[in-house]
């Protein structure tokens, strides 16, 4: 079965309780990109949680070396100088001065409520943060399955849609 044919198997079903199912079936054909650009417009759906809340989450479910290249991808995606001026906050407390990179032992040290307090303050600072994150987690799928079956469902449907538009 095409990966076209398990999408339209997924939103056929409109159950969001076996989103996890279809959405793993979907993991393993789809390649990062289309899971990548699935999960951007779910973090920025109106139908789901905010990006700080779904960030937070899956931070809170990740090993400290995912939750380390988590926030090494925030820091890149800001760039040197917004970066420093979130080293105030939660990042602060962990970063050395002129230290660029976060490590797995570093990153254990935040809450995923400081996390979601980081990712928050980078959306507004650099929007195109989502698009980092989502290419983060689409190499991380099992972590995506912990945002529930609503947002797997967004994720799926715009997985949908992107296909469709490129037909």
């Amino acid at each position: 079965m095409g990966l076209m044919d398990l999408l339209q198997q997924a939103l056929n079903g409109n159950s969001n309780a076996n989103a996890e199912t279809h959405f793993d079936q979907v993991a393993k054909q789809a390649p990062p990109g289309q899971m990548a650009d699935g999960l951007a417009a779910t973090m920025r759906s109106k139908d789901t949680p905010p990006f700080a809340d779904m960030v937070s989450k899956m931070f809170g479910q990740s090993s400290p070396t995912q939750q380390a290249g988590l926030l090494n991808q925030i820091l890149a995606a800001l760039g040197p100088a917004a970066a420093t001026a979130l080293a105030g906050g939660a990042l602060g407390k962990i970063l050395s001065p002129g230290q660029s990179q976060v490590t797995p032992e570093q990153a254990a040290k935040l809450s995923p409520a400081e996390v979601s307090t980081i990712a928050g303050e980078a959306e507004k600072t650099q929007p195109g943060v989502v698009d980092q994150v989502s290419q983060f987690y689409a190499q991380h799928s099992g972590l995506i399955k912990v945002l529930g079956g609503a947002a797997l469902a967004v994720a799926l449907a715009k997985m949908k849609n992107n296909l469709d538009n490129k037909r």
